[in-house]
């Protein structure tokens, strides 16, 4: 690789970070790889709407996925050991039950394949005394919420913060990092491949390869372009991945609260299809609760007439008030008590791409006409703790490289026929597709393109 060839990375989240610093490491002159992000790591989180980017995100090796789960415990270890994210980790542990209504059974499918792996550190859960232990439980009743287990080495991160330390990794490595949004990208004279992009105040990033990776963005970046080159509908992107969003709830604490939260170990608690419950840490005095319920889509009308999905162009934390009272049923039901006397202090949705089998895609365009155009989209709300290993699997890809029979198929871009077989990587066999509302459901009007 004595001239390796100009990359360009759009997209500064798990995956495109990660690619950043892998790829800065394969190089002999890292400053050959471009990065481009719309927000600047430095900007406030609250005017950031990515899946890569807040106060946490969970950490964990839990799949019924043997790949996923080998995956997760190969980069568990960066979140444990590594300087860059040092301070950022917390090993709170979490609890997890498979819900009220659940028609699968999560923890079972965990165990087998930890102990397929020869490492279950799993224990059995009295729910019961969790909800006494608890006070943001109580109200609760054990027999409800089905079975459930406790894994100490899970956790959480403080994800604006280390996506931020891992992509300066790459930047010390000679990688340019630009903030600016991508309006258009260019094909090469003659219609046959890309030549970069074309950024909102005009600036041009040409490169020899060009790796999107712009999370619930893509279809919506792609759409021009397919257009353009009169990509059949089942053949574009949308089809790969769908743009879906969810909504987080703030809870302010008090030193008091949070000092007991602490010295109780609440840990991280899920109640399978209904709720994450994330804790605090003395330097972020907030209780996160994630809404696994309600789930939505904004479909928009591309100039073409077609229709994808997209993220809102409002503000993340702009959130429709049915939006918010639909929520609050979902969280109330999950929180009966502590909820009586508290209303968040401040809500925000979060939008990722999410494929029908929630594995990722990592792959090049399967159009020949792209043929320099790589795809890495699909985090499917579980996928921010692979930041540390991803960009190594994608850049195989970007280099014509396998990553293993099984990878390769899990990661490829899917016929008709593959896409139809769902499966689910967050939380075992996931009833949730095919009951997503539309977001203008909650507001006025019809979002356009």
């Amino acid at each position: 690789m004595a001239q390796a060839p100009s990359l360009l990375i759009i997209g500064a989240g798990t995956f495109g970070t990660s690619l950043a610093v892998h790829a800065s490491k394969a190089y002999p002159d890292a400053s050959r790889i471009t990065i481009v992000d719309r927000w600047c790591p430095d900007g406030p989180v609250e005017d950031k709407n990515a899946a890569a980017i807040d106060i946490n995100r969970i950490i964990r090796t839990d799949y019924t996925s043997p790949l996923y789960c080998n995956l997760a415990n190969e980069a568990i270890h960066f979140w444990f050991w590594n300087m860059e994210v040092q301070g950022h980790f917390h090993k709170a542990g979490w609890t997890v039950f498979d819900g009220p209504s659940r028609d699968r059974d999560f923890s079972d499918g965990v165990r087998r394949t930890f102990q397929e792996r020869g490492s279950n550190v799993i224990k059995e859960v009295d729910a019961d005394k969790l909800i006494k232990d608890h006070d943001v439980l109580r109200g609760l009743h054990g027999e409800n919420l089905g079975k459930g287990y406790y894994n100490p080495e899970a956790g959480w991160v403080n994800a604006a913060k280390a996506t931020k330390a891992y992509l300066r990794v790459a930047e010390s490595r000679g990688v340019k990092r630009i903030t600016g949004e991508v309006e258009e990208l260019l094909l090469r004279d003659g219609g046959t491949g890309l030549e970069g992009a074309r950024l909102r105040d005009g600036t041009i990033l040409r490169a020899d390869k060009v790796v999107i990776a712009a999370g619930a963005w893509t279809s919506s970046l792609l759409s021009s372009l397919e257009d353009a080159l009169d990509i059949a509908d089942k053949d574009r992107i949308e089809r790969q991945a769908t743009a879906v969003g969810r909504l987080s709830a703030y809870y302010d604490l008090s030193e008091e609260e949070v000092t007991h939260m602490m010295d109780t170990k609440l840990p991280i608690v899920v109640i399978g299809g209904e709720v994450d419950i994330i804790p605090p840490y003395y330097h972020i005095p907030t209780l996160k609760v994630n809404d696994l319920r309600t789930e939505f889509t904004n479909t928009i009308t591309t100039p073409s007439g077609r229709t994808i999905t997209a993220p809102s162009k409002k503000n993340q934390m702009q959130v429709p008030r049915k939006l918010i009272h639909e929520s609050e049923r979902v969280i109330k039901s999950s929180m009966p008590e502590w909820t009586k006397t508290r209303r968040p202090a401040r809500w925000r949705i979060c939008y990722d791409a999410v494929t029908p089998t929630e594995d990722w895609v990592l792959s090049r365009h399967p159009d020949d006409r792209l043929g320099n155009l790589y795809i890495a989209v699909g985090g499917s709300f579980h996928s921010y703790k692979f930041m540390p290993n991803a960009g190594k699997y994608l850049l195989n890809v970007v280099n014509g490289q396998s990553n293993g029979e099984a990878k390769d198929k899990a990661w490829k871009w899917k016929s008709e026929d593959e896409l139809k077989e769902r499966g689910a990587k967050e939380f075992g066999e996931s009833p949730r597709k095919g009951n997503r509302r539309e977001l203008e459901e909650y507001e006025e009007g019809k979002a356009k393109l």
